[in-house]
């Protein structure tokens, strides 16, 4: 339990960010999601779309410090080839 002033309030700081990261990421996944329920469902034009919408979003995360560079460009790579293959 935090006791000292300045611990108190890093402590609720924390909370804040916290609470900011977690809707964030929950976001980015939610993009994600919608991406790969369009690859599901074979329709090209509407993959590629929500993949489209969901890229700036995901590496919004990275900047943001909610995940890691190399995470994020993973996710897009493996989500984008999954896209490109409908179009084949």
């Amino acid at each position: 339990m935090a006791n000292s002033p300045s611990s108190k309030k890093r402590a609720r700081q924390t909370e804040r960010r916290t609470a900011v990261n977690r809707a964030r990421r929950s976001r980015i996944r939610t993009f994600i999601r919608k991406v790969e329920e369009a690859i599901a469902s074979g329709d090209f034009a509407v993959a590629a779309e929500a993949l489209k919408v969901a890229q700036p979003e995901i590496m919004r995360g990275v900047t943001k410090g909610v995940a890691h560079q190399n995470t994020a460009s993973r996710k897009i790579s493996r989500l984008s080839g999954r896209v490109k293959a409908l179009q084949a």
